[in-house]
């Protein structure tokens, strides 16, 4: 269990989910990003993907902020394929925003993946947010991402193992779960 409580408010704690946290993680997904999709992202997932990483923070038994790490594949041109995690979706509450939890979901989650020995961690997400944890343009690797219309500076990485990565160039292929819509 991955605990992290530097710079977390009084009372809130990291961790990895556990099934009573299933409802809560749903709620703080829907409630931060005023949707459905990447709760149910998130619940399909579940169901689907035995390689999931999901941490939540909690303040006592309430799950106010939660963060996943899915399989990316990055395909190259000549077919072969070096999987990694992309991160996503990172969520917080409303009223708990703002207070380190969402970069403490990210440092906690990010560690781990580099601990468990993937190369490298994908993100679809605000460039001022990420790049402090170590995320640049994938662009400046030759890598892109599968879906459509993502402006080059959202799409970012964070490599990991120089030498697996190297020459590594392609398109980054997100799990089919992302593609559904609702």
């Amino acid at each position: 269990m991955t605990r992290v409580t530097q710079n977390l408010p009084h009372g809130i704690n990291i961790a990895e989910e556990s099934p009573r946290d299933i409802d809560g993680i749903c709620h703080v997904n829907q409630t931060a990003f005023q949707s459905h999709y990447e709760a149910n992202v998130v619940v399909r997932l579940r169901l689907n993907c035995d390689e999931i990483c999901s941490m939540v923070a909690k303040f006592g038994e309430q799950v106010v902020g939660h963060i996943l790490f899915s399989p990316v594949h990055i395909v190259q041109n000549h077919g072969r394929s070096i999987k990694g995690m992309g991160l996503g979706p990172l969520a917080v509450l409303p009223n708990y925003q703002g207070k380190g939890i969402g970069m403490s979901l990210s440092q906690a989650g990010i560690l781990r993946m580099k601990q468990i020995g993937y190369p490298f961690v994908v993100v679809l997400g605000h460039p001022g947010y990420y790049l402090r944890f170590g995320f640049t343009p994938a662009s400046a690797y030759s890598i892109r991402c599968a879906f459509e219309n993502i402006p080059d500076e959202a799409f970012m990485i964070c490599v990991f193992n120089s030498e697996v990565m190297q020459g590594v160039k392609g398109v980054a292929h997100y799990r089919p779960e992302f593609d559904e819509k609702s």
